[in-house]
């Protein structure tokens, strides 16, 4: 009896049985009563299952039953691709989970930017727990680069808190105008970036090929490396097997740095925990909002002074990764906030900033999108708490779509990895990233545009709101 259970439960995590977690997530509510029969049967406690059962069902209950017919399934097949590519780009796809939920499940603004949220943290955490395994592609480094998460994310999660509270002052109009400016920019930035990447790689494959030649190997296939922006060839060598060797996941972990951005999480949260226990624009509500300064700009200084004194260095960078002015830290300390807020305003992870800004650091794509994809799950899994404490979306959907994105980010990352080891092009992360942010400008801004038409026909006040008016 055991041994099914853990079958049906290993199906979920498992590409090749995608649909038979589809039927889980659909019919998991009737199933409670289904696996407690076998604990019962399994001589377990009977009080312990009846609990189990209680909770579970509890949970299920916060939001409306799932339907399954046609909109699910479609909703299923975009939520699956924006999350595949999404994971690949570091960027979680919430620009394209948000229409999805809105135009073709049908769900308001408010539980589609929630269930989003679910969307990019099943994707998020799949995404890093694939990235834990995997080294740098030139460097024996781990794949994810926890300085660089250490300066930013701090300031991204301050960031998402500042950005909720604009969302709900500034107008839809205002918003709108605002992503499409951001989102066009970034995509543009990381379209011409992956142009520039291909050609170096294309240089790079020139070279290797007429090295080959002058050493009379020109009938030998052989893959070149592919050197991140700012490598040069002498600083370092590896191996094939090096290059695609996997390690154990605790090899790759830097235990402090994750134990200090799991501390900030846990803080922050409690602020927001706390605040929406509060009224708005109270003294209790103002403290706690302003208790987060000190924790995300103390941890993100640090950080900062530490790279200007050298005393910690951007690793993945390789030789480049020394040398910090004032000005710059301060500039992408800065840049983590605005991050945080365009995630805040939108319901998205801010991996459409931090992606773009990272290969701008002359961050290799590989390093990029995991780095980013890692500071994003903690800002998008501290959303789902509060969303969830708030009920702002039903649980039944949230688990479906949580694990729709779950396989389909371990399915793309798997699959994109397999592509750039055959052909040699790391570039092809630069490019997905820079069509994903183009598909979701059009997407969100085409949204945005509606809704402020209807809103003029319906001649609403179209200026700020009142943020002191404002229930939740």
């Amino acid at each position: 009896m055991l041994t099914k259970l853990f079958i049906t439960l290993k199906t979920i995590f498992a590409p090749s049985h995608f649909l038979v977690s589809i039927l889980f997530f659909l019919q998991i509510n009737q199933r409670v009563q289904f696996y407690s029969s076998y604990f019962c049967l399994l001589k377990y406690s009977c009080y312990r299952v009846y609990s189990w059962k209680l909770f579970l069902s509890k949970m299920l209950r916060n939001g409306q039953d799932m339907k399954f017919g046609w909109k699910i399934v479609v909703g299923t097949i975009i939520g699956f691709l924006g999350a595949a590519f999404g994971s690949v780009g570091g960027i979680g796809g919430g620009g394209i989970f948000v229409p999805m939920l809105t135009l073709i499940i049908g769900f308001d603004q408010k539980s589609s930017t929630a269930l989003s949220k679910c969307m990019i943290t099943g994707g998020a955490a799949a995404t890093v727990f694939y990235n834990l395994r995997q080294r740098h592609p030139t460097l024996e480094l781990p794949l994810i680069d926890y300085d660089l998460a250490l300066l930013f994310q701090p300031m991204l999660v301050l960031g998402i808190s500042i950005g909720v509270s604009f969302n709900v002052i500034f107008a839809e109009w205002m918003i709108t105008i605002l992503l499409i400016i951001i989102f066009m920019v970034m995509a543009t930035k990381a379209f011409l970036k992956g142009v520039e990447t291909w050609k170096k790689e294309t240089g790079t494959k020139k070279e290797a090929s007429q090295r080959l030649q002058s050493n009379g190997l020109g009938g030998e296939e052989v893959e070149p490396r592919t050197l991140p922006e700012g490598q040069s060839n002498g600083s370092g060598t590896e191996t094939k097997a090096s290059k695609r060797a996997e390690v154990s996941i605790l090899k790759n972990i830097y235990w402090k740095e994750v134990g200090v951005l799991v501390a900030v999480w846990v803080i922050i949260l409690a602020f927001q925990i706390g605040k929406n226990y509060t009224k708005t624009c109270s003294l209790a509500y103002w403290a706690l909002n302003l208790l987060q300064i000190p924790v995300a700009v103390g941890v993100s200084s640090y950080e900062a002074v530490s790279l200007y004194k050298g005393r910690r260095v951007i690793a993945s960078k390789g030789e480049r990764g020394t040398n910090f002015r004032v000005r710059q830290l301060v500039l992408y300390c800065a840049c983590g906030i605005v991050a945080g807020v365009v995630g805040g305003l939108l319901g998205l992870g801010g991996g459409f900033i931090l992606g773009p800004l990272f290969l701008e650091l002359g961050v290799p794509p590989q390093v990029s999108s995991a780095t980013a994809t890692f500071a994003m799950t903690f800002s998008a899994s501290m959303s789902v708490v509060e969303y969830y404490l708030l009920k702002r979306f039903p649980v039944p959907y949230a688990l479906f779509f949580f694990g729709v994105a779950t396989i389909a980010a371990l399915v793309g990352q798997h699959v994109v990895t397999k592509v750039i080891a055959i052909l040699g092009r790391a570039s092809l992360i630069i490019f997905i990233l820079a069509g994903t942010i183009f598909v979701s400008t059009i997407s969100l801004g085409g949204i945005g545009i509606e809704h402020m038409v209807e809103k003029i026909k319906r001649k609403e006040d179209l200026g700020f709101e009142s943020l002191c008016g404002y229930h939740a």
